[in-house]
């Protein structure tokens, strides 16, 4: 479904990713971990168009999409919920929800909006409430939600653990292996590397800018170099 290939992003500067490579295949869940400043949101923003690449090429569904911007990718199925999930603070729930369905025919958002409910049965008790007044696991829901009304055929999820108490991470981690169960395909940029290969099928290892590692997920946990280096083994 995604490949990407020699990828070279910069910060003025910077070299933020180094000739990065790696494919996401449908129905799959991948991971990719990585200290804070190896490049994980860096290649999740480059490959959903926040940040264009020097080199190399992304293809999405056969497409090449490298450079193509972020607003005209949502419509080809290609959905990122943001690192800190970034709702709109002021509006309601259900408006949230509804803004994710932007590029979706209007007659089919009530259908969706119960499809998504029925994923997060906690959003449909507070439908009407304002979204800042919701806790953090909650907006974490209601983001990934809002990303579900636009029927990606790629979800991108970056840190969706950050900020949560540990009990909360689990239940949006139980959430993520049960919407690829039922057939989402995602990208995990996630700093909490046991919980993130734990849940998935492959998982790619960052590291200043470049991939080092790569296995099953079941590889990498047990990898000694991985424990010592990300599982505090």
């Amino acid at each position: 479904m995604l490949e990407i290939k020699d990828l070279n992003v910069f910060y003025g500067a910077i070299h933020a990713l180094k000739g990065i490579s790696l494919t996401v295949e449908e129905g799959e869940l991948v991971s990719l971990i990585g200290a804070n400043g190896a490049g994980k949101t860096t290649t999740l923003h480059t490959i959903s168009g926040l940040l264009h690449t020097r080199t190399g090429s992304i293809t999405f569904q056969g497409q090449n999409i490298t450079n193509i911007r972020a607003d005209k990718l949502v419509s080809r199925g290609l959905a990122q919920v943001p690192e800190g999930r970034r709702v709109f603070l002021q509006m309601s729930v259900q408006e949230n929800l509804e803004m994710g369905a932007y590029t979706q025919p209007q007659a089919g958002v009530p259908k969706d909006l119960e499809m998504v409910f029925e994923l997060f049965p906690r959003l449909k008790e507070r439908r009407n409430q304002v979204a800042g007044t919701l806790s953090g696991g909650e907006q974490q829901m209601l983001a990934m939600g809002r990303a579900m009304m636009s029927h990606p055929k790629l979800l991108m999820l970056d840190e969706p653990s950050m900020g949560l108490a540990p009990l909360l991470v689990e239940q949006i981690f139980e959430i993520i292996k049960n919407l690829n169960k039922q057939g989402s395909t995602i990208l995990l940029v996630e700093q909490n590397a046991q919980m993130a290969l734990s849940v998935a099928h492959r998982g790619y290892v960052l590291e200043t800018g470049k991939i080092v590692t790569t296995g099953t997920g079941e590889e990498l946990i047990r990898s000694p170099e991985i424990k010592k280096a990300y599982l505090g083994g």
